[in-house]
């Protein structure tokens, strides 16, 4: 009966904490570069530059993450190993997210402080994000139970990334901007997520009760040795790595700023066309996220992947034909965000599966070498992700540059600028962006929309080829991995 309601309660409250912290993740990932470019003159060599910082942080998070997920496994405390960095992290990233968003710089200045602030957010994110997943193991290891939290977590990330997504677009951009411009919109909508992370994550910290046998085990020795032993030597990590990373570099190429910047230049600039673009491509996922359990129990991972991949591709399908064939207008954004809604779909799916797959490689790093590691082992998927995101970043960041994007978004900057200090009013503003969108040409808002449909689809294609391939622990062959283990600790 106990451990029955310390489930019932966990199953709330742990994912409950995750809202904020997607909002976070939500609004830097998918909202800082298009921050940057629609509020600040970028010459190209200056958003190189931040194309580079990106991408170098992430590279740098290949050490940063590995050592944080060490660094969890050797903590011990009477709050166990996980809360202290939930606590911290969060507190951190609250700072530096609004600092992001607040601080008025221009030029070079800007390059360098964005250089600072986005090696900052990249260890204060880590630092809660390890700490939150690595719990996952630590709660059940129960099959059933762990696709439980799994699903539901990632359910109430998805209620965090959609809020996120609603309102964001519809307060930054158009009619209904705060501040009547850019620059005090995004502001202000950073202060209200900064304070929102600690809030949500608040119920897991103090809420959720996760097993401590790890108190009983000796404290493992910080050591590069043996974060790169658990990794090179767990064959299954290696290959759900590589599968993650591919998957979520073409997952995240529609919400790396592209998406947002073709509708902008196709229907006009207004936040609303994004929002609706964004909810009702992210809503559909609930389905699977509620259900995901029950289906789990009746089809398998890598047959469910095979339909999951048949939607996706439809999906992208009805995004791009109509897309090249028809005016804009109504019927061609419905089509549009008709077709993300299949092709998300088909993309959470997948993400729910790897995120499954990287846990379970928990065990069989058990059965093979006698320890878990899971703070190692779970170091790994932000790590991917982070690494995926700065990937998306540099794509959308060429596409930008190739086709000439960065005219537009340099003159609409100049335009928020001049709006935020009162020289110009919001109207004069909304109308000076959209005459100077009527001189975007076709081929360039084409070259928009193949990034974000045909790109995507190769990727989450490769990635499917090569799960069916490679990936070996299935459900039959993780349940003979568990009762291997709990014979070998009888014996």
């Amino acid at each position: 009966m106990e451990d029955q309601r310390i489930k019932k309660r966990n199953l709330l409250m742990f994912p409950l904490g995750t809202v904020g912290r997607d909002m976070m993740y939500n609004l830097v990932t998918s909202y800082l570069l298009t921050f940057v470019l629609f509020t600040h003159q970028l010459s190209a060599a200056q958003l190189t530059a931040i194309t580079v910082i990106m991408v170098a942080a992430r590279v740098f998070d290949a050490l940063n993450d590995p050592i944080m997920g060490n660094i969890i496994e050797r903590t011990r405390t009477k709050w166990g190993k996980f809360k202290p960095w939930l606590a911290i992290g969060i507190l951190l990233t609250s700072v530096v997210i609004y600092l992001a968003f607040n601080v008025q710089l221009q030029g070079w200045a800007f390059v360098v402080f964005f250089g600072i602030i986005y090696f900052m957010y990249s260890i204060t994110y880590t630092m809660h994000d390890i700490a939150y997943w690595g719990m996952v193991p630590a709660l059940s290891s129960d099959a059933d139970t762990r696709n439980q939290y799994t699903s539901r977590a990632t359910l109430f990330a998805g209620i965090g990334g959609m809020l996120a997504a609603s309102f964001i677009p519809m307060l930054t951009a158009g009619n209904n901007a705060i501040g009547g411009n850019a620059v005090t919109a995004y502001g202000t909508v950073a202060l209200i997520i900064a304070i929102l992370g600690p809030v949500f994550l608040a119920f897991t910290v103090f809420g959720v009760k996760e097993q401590r046998n790890y108190n009983d085990e000796p404290v493992p020795p910080l050591s590069f040795r043996k974060i790169i032993s658990t990794i090179t030597g767990n064959d299954q990590l290696l290959w759900i790595a590589l599968i993650f990373l591919i998957q979520q570099v073409g997952n995240g190429i529609v919400l790396s700023g592209v998406s947002q910047t073709y509708i902008y230049v196709e229907f006009g600039y207004e936040g609303m066309y994004f929002t609706l673009f964004q909810m009702l491509g992210m809503a559909v996922t609930a389905l699977l996220m509620i259900f995901y359990p029950m289906i789990s129990r009746r089809i398998t991972r890598k047959k469910l992947m095979s339909i999951l991949m048949v939607i996706s591709a439809v999906g992208y399908v009805v995004m791009l034909i109509p897309g090249m064939l028809l005016s804009s207008g109504m019927i061609k954004f419905a089509c549009i965000t008709l077709g993300y809604m299949f092709a998300n779909f088909g993309q959470y799916g997948f993400y729910l599966i790897m995120m499954i797959s990287i846990m379970n490689t928990v065990e069989y790093n058990e059965f093979k070498h006698g320890t878990r590691d899971e703070g190692i082992v779970s170091s790994l998927r932000p790590f991917l992700t982070k690494m995926a995101s700065a990937l998306t970043v540099a794509i959308a960041n060429i596409t930008y540059i190739v086709f000439g994007i960065i005219h537009y978004t340099n003159g609409i900057a100049d335009l928020e600028q001049a709006a935020n200090i009162g020289t110009i009013t919001a109207e004069e503003k909304a109308t000076e962006i959209t005459t100077l969108l009527s001189g975007v040409q076709h081929s360039q808002s084409l070259g928009l929309l193949l990034v974000c449909t045909l790109l995507p689809c190769i990727l989450m294609f490769i990635s499917y080829r090569l799960y069916q391939k490679h990936y070996k622990l299935d459900e039959a062959e993780y349940d003979r991995i568990c009762a291997a283990i709990a014979e070998r600790k009888k014996a």
